[in-house]
């Protein structure tokens, strides 16, 4: 694998801001995390599209991906490398109407992308590195639920979050059940299976056993710390989010030696965006995440969910295959739609199947 060509990692204080906004939790108290430790000074990064009404009742919270972060719309530029990864969903008119509804996107605590996480810096103006505790995605929610009430915003129109984003809605859910009237769902479980911890177990030892790691205690590495072993941690990652069908068309459409070439440089990209220690931070979230846990299991947690909710599956979803949406809507009320959408995008259908998901949330956000 080539060297880099870019020191890696996520967005830093003293890059542009681009579109995000910044918001400090309220209230004097540390966070305290489900570990029993807790965290100080807590901000979450977020980006805002629509106006709040007077009534405050229009507001949309939008949950991402494993890997993605608060620019789910706008152009790429400075503080964005991307465009926003739902751009064709959300603006005037389109199925995340901003004419009428009011957007908010928060980078996930614990990200790379603007929120309180490991690249952060600690009380004694160290970064955090491996000192930064672990989290379960309670906690996310946790923070999340913080920062709401911090802009004010008691009750939402609607959740809506894929994959981690989807077991961070399904806790706003569960935890909050009378601050949402609408929750949606995208290629997510209501429990990591063995499955999904044995893949996840190899991405987090890539990038451990990388001689670069250090422990977590990389920041100020010349070399730009674990850069080999988060390559690979995406490259195995990229594997389940991915489908047998996929990757066939992809070699039709290459030569079959430039499979690898393609694996390469979607990990090359997304090293350059992402910080290691947020990647082994959040798929230990994820391993652990189970909606069941402590209440009685998983069908008595979503029997207490109040949102009319839709559930969407992606045909070919390796990483949470569809009987697991299945199970999601067979385990809640009786007012839950259940749609799968055909697709040969695996996992990442629920990111670029804009086509078949714009009437879906539509006719959800109604």
């Amino acid at each position: 694998m080539p060297e880099p060509t870019r020191i890696p990692g996520g967005w830093r204080v003293g890059d542009p801001a681009g579109q995000r906004r910044f918001q400090a939790l309220a209230g004097l108290d540390p966070l305290l995390l489900e570990s029993g430790e807790s965290l100080p000074d807590v901000s979450l990064a977020y980006e805002a599209w629509g106006t709040l009404n007077a009534e405050r009742s229009n507001a949309v919270l939008l949950l991402h991906g494993f890997s993605g972060d608060s620019h789910a719309s706008g152009p790429a530029g400075p503080g964005h490398r991307s465009e926003g990864w739902w751009n064709g969903l959300i603006g005037p008119g389109r199925a995340i109407d901003t004419d009428r509804l009011y957007v908010l996107c928060p980078n996930v605590l614990g990200g790379c992308q603007g929120s309180t996480g490991p690249s952060s810096l600690a009380p004694d103006g160290r970064p955090y590195g491996s000192r930064f505790p672990s989290l379960s995605i309670r906690d996310l929610v946790a923070a999340e639920q913080r920062w709401a009430d911090a802009l004010g915003i008691e009750h939402w129109h609607a959740v809506i979050g894929g994959s981690l984003g989807g077991m961070r809605a399904m806790e706003w859910a569960i935890a909050a059940p009378t601050r949402l009237d609408r929750l949606v769902l995208l290629a997510t479980t209501a429990a990591c299976t063995p499955e999904n911890r044995a893949f996840h177990s190899t991405q987090i030892q890539a990038i451990e056993l990388d001689p670069a790691f250090c422990g977590g205690d990389y920041y100020g590495d010349p070399g730009g710390g674990p850069v080999r072993g988060l390559s690979l941690a995406r490259t195995i990652a990229r594997l389940t989010y991915g489908c047998e069908r996929e990757l066939e068309r992809l070699s039709r459409q290459q030569h079959a030696h430039d499979i690898c070439l393609f694996l390469q440089q979607d990990a090359e990209h997304l090293t350059c965006r992402f910080d290691a220690n947020s990647y082994v931070l959040l798929t230990n979230a994820m391993s652990n995440h189970d909606v069941g846990r402590g209440r009685g299991g998983i069908a008595k947690a979503l029997a207490g969910v109040q949102a009319r909710t839709r559930v969407v599956s992606i045909s070919s979803d390796r990483l949470f295959p569809p009987h697991q949406q299945l199970l999601l809507a067979q385990c809640l009320h009786a007012g839950v739609t259940f749609t799968s959408i055909e697709s040969h995008l695996g996992h990442d259908g629920f990111l670029f199947e804009q086509g078949p998901l714009d009437p879906i949330l539509r006719q959800s956000l109604g």
